[in-house]
C-alpha cells in the first residue's frame, strides 16, 4: 500500500496526500463533536481546516515556482497533518536563490492574509475576540488569522521551517555553506531545547511536539548538507567497491548465501558471460529466502529495475538518484564493462574519510601556527 495518494497534477508538480490526512479530517469532526457542537458547527471547523490546507498549498506552490524560476525541478507536493512539504530537486548553493525560494512560501501566506483583511474591511467590521471564539461563522477572519500564524511559525529561524533556510542564506552571504548551515541548525535546536523547557512547565503538548519537530528537523539539514558537501566534485570511482564477488543467473539462492556468509560484501552484480544482467541484494536475498526455495535461481528475485552508472559520473546526482529511487547499490560501469559496485555504505565511509582530513588538516594547521 502507497503512504501517499496522488490527487491531482498543478503545473506540471504532483500534489499528494499522505494517508495519515484521513486522520487529521476525522479528528477534526470528532472532536468538535465531542466538544458539544452541532454536526453543522463541526462541518463548519472541518471546512476551515481544510481551507487552512488550502492556503498550506499554495504556500508550496510558492516555494516551487519560484524554485521554477531558478531552473530547479519539484518532485511533489505532500500534504501531511502537521503541514506540507515541496520536495525540490536539490536546494540552492546560491544563498541568494535559496533566500527567495524559502520567503516565497510565507509571502503567499502574506498575500492571502492581506487579500481576507480587504475584503473584511470593505464587507463589514472585525468580530472581537469573544466573538472569533464561536465555533461557527466570521470565516474570513478565522482564516485570515490562520495565515497570520503561518508566516509567524514558518518564519521562525529554525530548520525545516522556512526561517531557518532564510537564515542560513543570510549567513551563506558571509561565511561558507556549511558554516552557515551549522549555526542555523544550532539557533535552531536553542530554540527547540527552548520549546522543550517551556512545554514541560506549562504542561503544553503542542509545544512539546514542536521542540522535538524542530530539534530532529536541525539535526538532519545539518546531515544532509554535510552529505552534500562531501560529495560535492567527487566521481563515482572513487567511492566504489572495486574488489567484489559475482553470481549468475543460473546461480541458486543457496549459493548466493554462501558468499554473503563468507564475506562483508552484501549486494551481488549478476553477470553472464561478461553481460551484467542484474543486482542481487541483501534485502532480496533475505525476502527470497522467507518466500522461495534454496534451490530457487537467482534470475527469478534479481533486481533488473535500478540503472546502472558510469564511473565518470558526479557522487553527488548519483547519491541523490540512489535515495530517489530508493536503491541500495548501483553497478558502476566503465563503458560496457562492470568495474565496481556502488553502496550508500560506501557514501558514507567516502563522509568519514573526508570529516577525518579535514579535521587533521585544521588540526596541522593550528600546531603550525602554535609553534610558529
Amino acid at each position: 500500500m502507497t503512504r501517499s495518494l496522488r490527487i491531482g497534477k498543478i503545473a506540471g508538480i504532483d500534489l499528494k496526500v499522505h494517508w495519515t490526512f484521513s486522520l487529521l479530517i476525522f479528528g477534526v469532526f470528532g472532536y468538535y463533536l465531542l466538544s458539544g457542537n452541532t454536526v453543522s458547527e463541526s462541518l463548519f471547523g472541518l471546512g476551515l481546516i481544510l481551507s487552512v490546507f488550502v492556503c498550506v498549498v499554495l504556500h508550496e506552490f510558492g516555494h516551487a515556482l519560484t524554485a521554477r524560476h531558478y531552473a530547479v525541478a519539484t518532485r511533489d507536493i505532500t500534504l501531511y497533518p502537521i503541514g506540507g512539504v515541496a520536495r525540490l530537486q536539490q536546494i540552492p548553493e546560491e544563498p541568494r536563490k535559496e533566500f527567495w525560494i524559502s520567503v516565497a512560501g510565507p509571502a503567499v501566506n502574506v498575500v492571502i492574509a492581506g487579500i481576507l483583511f480587504l475584503g473584511i474591511t470593505f464587507l463589514g467590521s472585525f468580530p472581537t475576540i469573544v466573538e472569533m471564539m464561536e465555533p461557527a461563522g466570521h470565516f474570513a477572519a478565522k482564516l485570515m488569522w490562520f495565515n497570520i500564524v503561518l508566516v509567524g511559525f514558518n518564519m521562525l529561524p529554525a530548520f525545516p521551517m522556512d526561517g531557518g533556510r532564510v537564515l542560513r542564506a543570510i549567513l551563506a552571504m558571509r561565511t561558507d555553506y556549511m558554516k552557515a548551515t551549522q549555526v542555523a541548525a544550532a539557533i535552531g535546536q536553542g530554540m527547540a531545547i527552548l520549546f522543550g523547557f517551556l512545554g514541560i512547565v506549562t504542561f503544553n503538548p503542542i509545544l512539546l511536539f514542536i521542540a522535538l519537530f524542530v530539534y530532529v528537523g536541525a539535526q538532519q539539514e545539518a546531515r544532509m548538507t554535510m552529505i552534500r558537501i562531501a560529495v560535492e566534485g567527487v566521481p563515482v570511482r572513487q567511492a566504489m567497491v572495486t574488489r567484489f564477488e559475482t553470481l549468475r543467473s543460473s546461480s541458486t539462492v543457496s549459493d548466493a548465501v554462501e558468499k554473503l556468509l563468507a564475506g562483508s560484501q552484501q549486494e551481488f552484480p549478476v553477470v553472464d558471460e561478461g553481460q551484467l544482467a542484474g543486482l542481487l541484494t541483501r534485502k532480496t536475498l533475505v525476502q527470497a529466502l522467507s518466500e522461495n526455495d534454496l534451490d530457487t535461481r537467482v534470475s527469478k528475485i534479481m533486481q533488473q529495475s535500478c540503472a546502472v552508472v558510469q564511473e565518470t559520473e558526479m557522487l553527488e546526482d548519483v547519491f541523490r538518484q540512489m535515495q530517489e529511487e530508493k536503491c541500495s547499490a548501483l553497478p558502476v560501469m566503465s563503458g560496457d564493462t562492470l568495474v565496481g559496485i556502488l553502496t550508500l555504505e560506501n557514501v558514507g565511509e567516502l563522509m568519514m574519510i573526508n570529516s577525518a582530513m579535514t579535521t587533521s588538516k585544521a588540526r596541522g594547521e593550528l600546531e603550525d601556527l602554535i609553534t610558529s
